[in-house]
């Protein structure tokens, strides 16, 4: 069976703003919601989109990314297509590594053409949305475009984040401007009064289009954009010179659904936690668009004797005599009695700890997990940390960023416990 449509996910990037979660990871295989990985979103956003000829481009700390995606999607011989790892790598030609989006795409053409391919979508490996992409490749078909840029309406506050980009009526691409400063003349910006008003966007939704960082692109357009221009990125070299070139037609489809780029510590926190609320507004229990994952065959989460309210407990987890408010409690966490958590994503473990099987990197006997009495506010626990007996872990007076203290890292009033971190019984930490 021909499948017209190739997916290249970009999952290379160093994601230094979500130190020290990417210590020893990409950022697309940071763990989310308590059992899933960033990269899982794209992966499924492509095969509910029945796109199965999947690419993904990968570089810094890929090590547990494509071990994941070796557990998760290895698919059967009989398998119309593949998830196909394309790591950066030095050749004869080109010593470099990678210098950007485009030139990732660009190093790995001869990886990417393809005979039946007639169109490529590039996807970003760190955002979490929940897309059909036929809509967008319907829509580039019927404008006839060369490139289309999935955008998303943002506020003016949030401009200098994003690509900022305004269309014509028809939703033809006018004007291109990577991550515009607050300070500049923003008006040429305004998103197009009757675009916004045919694709039901509204005021208060923002008066921008921002860039997803979802392109798709005509596979020969792609192959002569990449073999005839030498800028790095797409966002920030590319789409500003061709937008005013005209050498392409370049269209917005807009994308009006939940989106949000995981981008700092703080988009990371608050996006969780929303994630606990009665009606969030990511559905991960959506059965008709499941997101898929590395299947580990855990058993169900045992609980005793806890207070609990607007909670995720993941299985394999034991919780025994705790109260848990507002949390994500991970994959095999351990909470034992008498722990107090508000406010903590905590992302499990990666085994469990009976009896001396496993010994942690910190030369003592600590266990994995929460220790007794232990209360803990404001924070996000990475995987495979101990958590001794009597640790106060509060927002009392913390600093907005600290470093290091005790071997964590505060960032935006979150204090993050790094992943195989050992804290010692009766620590205080802000």
């Amino acid at each position: 069976m021909s499948y017209p449509v190739t997916g290249i996910i970009l999952a290379g990037g160093k994601g230094t703003r979500l130190y020290p979660l990417t210590r020893d990871r990409s950022k697309p295989a940071v763990p989310i919601a308590g059992k899933f990985r960033l990269i899982d979103i794209p992966i499924s956003n492509c095969l509910h989109s029945d796109i199965r000829k999947i690419f993904i481009l990968t570089q810094f700390n890929s090590e547990s990314l494509n071990r994941h995606i070796a557990q998760s999607y290895s698919m059967p011989a009989i398998w119309p297509g593949f998830i196909q790892i394309l790591a950066a790598e030095q050749r004869l030609e080109h010593t470099e590594w990678f210098q950007g989006t485009a030139d990732a795409v660009r190093q790995n053409l001869m990886y990417l053409w393809d005979k039946d391919t007639k169109y490529y979508i590039v996807l970003s490996g760190d955002q979490l949305y929940r897309m059909d992409y036929d809509n967008m490749l319907e829509f580039h078909k019927l404008k006839k475009a060369n490139i289309t840029i999935c955008v998303a309406p943002v506020l003016r506050k949030h401009v200098s984040r994003f690509g900022i980009l305004n269309v014509n009526g028809d939703g033809q691409v006018t004007d291109y401007v990577e991550k515009p400063a607050q300070g500049s003349d923003l008006e040429i910006l305004k998103a197009n009064a009757e675009y916004r008003s045919s694709h039901g966007i509204k005021e208060q939704q923002g008066e921008f289009l921002a860039s997803m960082g979802i392109y798709i692109f005509t596979k020969e357009i792609l192959f002569d954009l990449l073999e005839t221009k030498m800028q790095a990125d797409f966002a920030g070299g590319i789409f500003p010179y061709e937008v005013y070139a005209k050498k392409y037609t370049i269209y917005a489809h807009p994308f009006t659904g939940y989106w949000e780029d995981i981008g700092t510590i703080r988009t990371f926190f608050d996006t969780m936690l929303t994630l606990t609320t009665p009606v969030p507004p990511f559905n991960f229990y959506d059965a008709n668009a499941p997101v898929f994952t590395h299947p580990r065959f855990l058993p169900g989460a045992k609980i005793h004797a806890c207070t609990m309210n607007n909670a995720i407990v993941c299985e394999g987890a034991i919780i025994q005599h705790s109260e848990i408010f507002d949390s994500i409690i991970g994959i095999r966490s351990i909470i034992r009695d008498h722990a107090r958590l508000s406010r903590v994503v905590m992302m499990g473990a990666d085994y469990y700890q009976f009896g001396n099987e496993y010994y942690h990197q910190c030369n003592n006997d600590m266990q994995l997990g929460i220790g007794r009495g232990s209360n803990i506010e404001d924070a996000i626990i990475d995987k495979n940390a101990c958590i001794g007996d009597s640790v106060q872990i509060v927002n009392l007076n913390r600093p907005a960023n600290l470093d290091n203290i005790y071997g964590c890292v505060i960032k935006d009033g979150i204090l993050i416990v790094p992943k195989n971190a050992c804290i010692p019984d009766g620590t205080r930490i802000p």
